[in-house]
């Protein structure tokens, strides 16, 4: 058991000290006020999203980005609220000079996923040769779109993967989230740092429309409910390896909430491992492997110091190396997304999270999930 203790913390180490490493290679994007040239379509699928799409449209109205180089698409996926309701108020106000760039459609189903059905039903509508897509729960920063034409403009980019930040609360639920997101961006942005892109956000995600064609679109994954995302990345990564970038800006940042309570968590975290069995990034399966056993490790050796079976001293230096490697990516990752406050809830978090993920990978892989009022089966 010890020999396998070092090996895996070895590995952990190698991992996350990649990250670190790769994370650091990315360089902050900053603007610099060129005349804008990329015209975007911009593709937003909802479902029941009343309670946040006054915020959605708000930062869409307040886009510094001129009105004459995008289009916005919002696809309605069968809502039952009054969704289309808040919308088509929005797009009939007088003082909405946005209006006239906005598309209302309905989703158009042919997959067992019904948002790749509705990116796919937008991009088979737009008009214009990037897409961009985000979430109906999100806000997005006004120069959103600047960011992204001026990275287009200085790369040979074809795909582009933006940040995505949750708001901060004061409940611990929402600092709990907030970390294991800024934890995730950092393994995304590392990620990229390394050239092994394996994880991106769908809420700040964009392509050419040329390449998703290409690519077949979601062709291949389109029996996996979830994963809009990152079986787009994984295809563009394999074809376009030197033209899918990162933009590591904050006037890039899109930002969305936390979920309300632990039932909620555990289902999206669900719905996102989902993902991993389906993938056919070997690299990703081998992170989530190191990871998973990493984590499984600490609470079989708590288990068996308890019963005697584990010495204290190998149990404490196995929590001391996943402690500080973990603290130093995160930290990066936090001072990056503007939330180092959260870090005060670190101890807390570290303790929860080994049986959390655990908890996660094994529910993934055996239990089906909720989604927007959906059930999906394994």
């Amino acid at each position: 058991m010890i020999l396998a203790s070092i090996i895996i913390s070895v590995l952990y180490v190698i991992l996350i000290g990649s990250f670190v490493y790769g994370f650091d290679k990315i360089p902050v994007f900053t603007l610099q006020d060129l005349p804008s040239k990329t015209k975007f379509s911009v593709v937003i699928p909802f479902r029941n999203e009343a309670k946040n799409l006054p915020a959605l449209l708000l930062s869409l109205s307040k886009l510094q980005y001129p009105n004459h180089l995008f289009e916005i698409i919002l696809v309605d996926d069968a809502s039952e609220d009054d969704s289309v309701a808040i919308i088509n108020t929005f797009l009939n106000a007088d003082h909405t000079p946005l209006s006239p760039h906005i598309s209302l459609i309905n989703n158009q189903r042919h997959s067992n996923s019904p948002k790749k059905d509705a990116i796919t039903t937008a991009i088979k509508h737009s008009k214009y040769e990037w897409i961009i897509t985000t979430d109906a729960d999100c806000m997005l920063p006004k120069f959103w779109l600047d960011s992204y034409d001026e990275c287009i403009q200085n790369t040979n980019a074809k795909c582009v993967i933006g940040p995505v930040k949750l708001m901060g609360t004061s409940r611990f639920i929402d600092r709990f989230q907030i970390l294991d997101v800024v934890s995730l961006q950092g393994v995304t942005i590392g990620g990229f740092g390394i050239h092994k892109p394996f994880m991106c956000n769908g809420a700040n995600f964009a392509y050419k429309k040329s390449v998703f064609i290409e690519l077949k679109g979601f062709n291949g994954n389109d029996d996996v409910a979830s994963g809009d995302d990152i079986f787009l990345l994984e295809k563009m990564s394999k074809l376009h390896p030197e033209s899918t970038h990162y933009l590591k800006s904050e006037q890039a940042m899109v930002t969305t909430k936390p979920e309300p309570t632990w039932k909620n968590i555990l289902s999206q975290r669900i719905r996102w491992a989902s993902k991993t069995t389906t993938s056919n990034n070997l690299f990703g399966k081998l992170v989530g492997l190191i990871v998973l056993l990493m984590n499984a490790l600490i609470i079989a050796t708590l288990l068996l110091f308890t019963l005697g079976l584990f010495k204290a001293k190998v149990l404490l230096y196995i929590l001391l190396i996943k402690f500080n490697i973990d603290f130093y990516l995160i930290y990066k990752s936090a001072t990056f997304f503007d939330q180092k406050q959260n870090l005060k809830d670190y101890i807390i978090a570290f303790i929860i999270y080994p049986f959390f993920i655990v908890f996660v990978a094994m529910a993934s892989m055996f239990t089906s999930y909720t989604w927007k009022g959906r059930h999906f089966k394994r």
